[in-house]
């Protein structure tokens, strides 16, 4: 009890006695600092003039006459509950729907139910990630329905051969040779002068030989000078034939236009008018020996001439050595 006789309420809060009654009980209780909470209060407890010049604590409200501290007790208790249900509507979320209207929980529960979910109870399968591109030393299956594209190899730069320059092969020289093939020393002297003349025009070996064949058929590789044409026996020569006026190592004929006496006593110039006109024989090269030589000196034995062939290729072999 107070001293003006007044019991305190024991719904007032803690901590209000002792304080100045001229302070509004709104004021002393702090339930709530909310201006709406204010304005809620005053809708449901509008204030009298009498209320309002009484004191707070023996005031009574318009109803029947309960004192205004209990009416300030029942006021907090509803203000605490709507903050409580604002609070929920603030926060919880679902209780008023979008038009404003409050919407109970059954409802709130019906309607998510007619809603569609928005996830699934079965979830998707999730997207594999995309796989990492494989490395240049990574192997992959080719697919046989693609075709494989084409890719340029790298083109190695070759490094040029170095040259080998051939060693020059020694040319072939003429060698004194002693005599072969059953020859003697002036026989062998004849046979070196018909190569050696034959080298100075550049003929092949082959005609080498037909033409020493030609000199051992006609003359035994000796100098003839005849009996008929006693001129020719002023000329260096090694024997005397009768053979009309035939003279020299292939036994030509003055008559024939080979060529003056003297001329055809001289063992290079003979040699030298065989050979122009062998060279003047179309395919002279694949022909047999014997009929090479035989178209040249127009011989009454045309096949003598290929019994020498192979005592013919000894001489020049050995007087004009093959190189390897």
């Amino acid at each position: 009890m107070r001293d003006d006789g007044t019991l305190d309420d024991q719904y007032a809060p803690e901590g209000t006695t002792g304080r100045s009654d001229d302070i509004p009980s709104s004021d002393r209780t702090g339930a709530s600092r909310d201006p709406r909470q204010g304005r809620i209060l005053g809708r449901l407890f509008p204030r009298t003039r009498s209320d309002q010049g009484a004191n707070p604590t023996t005031a009574t409200d318009g109803a029947g006459g309960r004192p205004a501290r209990t009416r300030v007790a029942v006021a907090t208790g509803l203000v605490c509950c709507l903050g409580a249900a604002a609070g929920v509507t603030q926060f919880g979320g679902g209780l008023t729907d979008s038009a404003g209207r409050t919407v109970g929980l059954a409802e709130r529960a019906e309607r998510a139910a007619a809603e569609p979910a928005s996830r699934g109870l079965e979830r998707a399968a999730v997207a594999a990630p995309p796989s990492p591109r494989p490395s240049a030393t990574a192997t992959s299956t080719p697919d046989p329905d693609v075709a494989p594209t084409p890719t340029k190899k790298p083109t190695a730069t070759k490094k040029p051969k170095p040259r080998v320059t051939p060693k020059p092969r020694p040319k072939p020289v003429l060698v004194d040779a002693a005599p072969v093939a059953g020859l003697d020393e002036t026989q062998m002297d004849n046979a070196k002068a018909i190569v050696r003349s034959a080298k100075k025009m550049g003929v092949p070996r082959q005609a080498m030989v037909i033409a020493v064949a030609t000199a051992m058929q006609e003359s035994t590789l000796l100098n003839y000078a005849s009996g008929v044409l006693p001129e020719s026996q002023d000329y260096p020569h090694q024997a005397i034939g009768w053979d009309h006026d035939s003279v020299g190592l292939f036994q030509q004929r003055p008559s024939s236009g080979w060529g003056t006496v003297e001329q055809l006593m001289d063992p290079e110039f003979a040699t030298q008018a065989f050979l122009s006109v062998l060279l003047q024989v179309p395919g002279w090269q694949d022909m047999p020996l014997t009929l090479a030589a035989q178209i040249v000196q127009v011989s009454a034995f045309p096949d003598a001439y290929a019994q020498w062939e192979w005592a013919a290729t000894e001489v020049v072999d050995a007087i004009y050595p093959r190189r390897n």
